[in-house]
């Protein structure tokens, strides 16, 4: 698997243990010692530790991706050429499962270098010869989620600042590692290729406003309230927040652009087959869970 040691990652990773499979996952640095996977040092442009990475697999999890970047260049090298890399040492070691890891974001490649990325990825797979399964996630969280976090801080304040009015489908990170290590260790020929676009289950994904207030609640304010900006200025505030913070800011131009696109719902007609996978952890029981994980570890007052 590539992007072990990432915010899915990790959660794939103890579900694919906890069920008994042995992994290889590609690391950049150097890991503690963990019973049942062997890691593999190197990157997604190193085509020797790729072919070391998949050799002798019986499927490969693509889950590494950059979903921060400086400009098109970095984010095709990373999620487009580095797609295109682990196809290519699959090929040369004979191993032809993959599930991939792509992003609802790929619908849109129009609106972001981000999603043009991760479009740019999906048709490396699907121009492949192998048997492929991708998963299109929404946003994804859980505790371990540093892009949500931002969003239970200021809802512990009082308020949430919020895209202009639109919908958008969520999922808990372990329910979506429930999924890949599902597709990854189970032959379900029916699932080849084909494209997922998964959720929380909930019906019709969630309006921004019904979201900010369900993280209220999960923090304990149910009165949070949930601001919805206009297009200009979440763009100008992405400007602000590269200027202020570089690269770690969290909301860039980049992304400022697809935030504000109305409809990031996952469709019912691409959902995973009901008999293969369902949702399991029910949304406002999984806020409050990633809540409490948050105030543990000191980052909620």
């Amino acid at each position: 698997m590539t992007g072990g040691t990432g915010f899915v990652g990790k959660a794939v990773m103890t579900r694919a243990l906890a069920d008994g499979h042995k992994l290889r996952a590609l690391t950049r640095r150097p890991q503690p010692d963990r019973a049942g996977v062997e890691w593999v040092l190197g990157t997604l442009d190193d085509q020797d530790q790729l072919e070391k990475l998949v050799a002798g697999a019986d499927t490969v999890l693509h889950i590494a991706g950059m979903v921060n970047a400086p400009n098109r260049a970095a984010f095709e090298a990373a999620n487009s050429t580095g797609t295109a890399n682990v196809i290519a040492a699959m090929k040369a070691k004979g191993v032809q499962r993959l599930v991939h890891v792509s992003s609802l974001a790929a619908r849109e490649p129009q609106l972001s270098d981000y999603g043009w990325s991760k479009a740019e990825a999906e048709r490396h797979v699907e121009g492949s010869t192998l048997g492929w399964t991708m998963v299109r996630p929404p946003a994804i969280y859980g505790p371990h989620d540093a892009e949500f976090l931002e969003l239970f801080q200021m809802a512990a304040k009082g308020f949430l600042l919020l895209p202009p009015n639109g919908r958008v489908s969520i999922i808990h990170a372990d329910d979506l590692a429930a999924l890949l290590v599902t597709l990854a260790a189970a032959p379900h020929p029916e699932t080849h290729d084909q494209i997922y676009e998964v959720d929380d289950g909930h019906p019709n994904g969630w309006t921004y406003r019904a979201l900010a207030k369900a993280i209220g609640r999960a923090v304990g304010r149910k009165h949070a309230l949930p601001v919805n900006m206009p297009a200009p200025l979440v763009k100008l505030g992405a400007r602000i927040d590269r200027l202020i913070r570089g690269d770690k800011a969290r909301l860039t131009p980049d992304r400022a652009s697809y935030f504000c696109h109305p409809d990031w719902v996952a469709r019912p007609a691409m959902h995973a087959p009901a008999a293969i996978w369902a949702p399991s952890i029910e949304t406002e029981s999984g806020l409050a869970a990633t809540a409490r994980a948050y105030r543990e570890k000191g980052f909620l007052r």
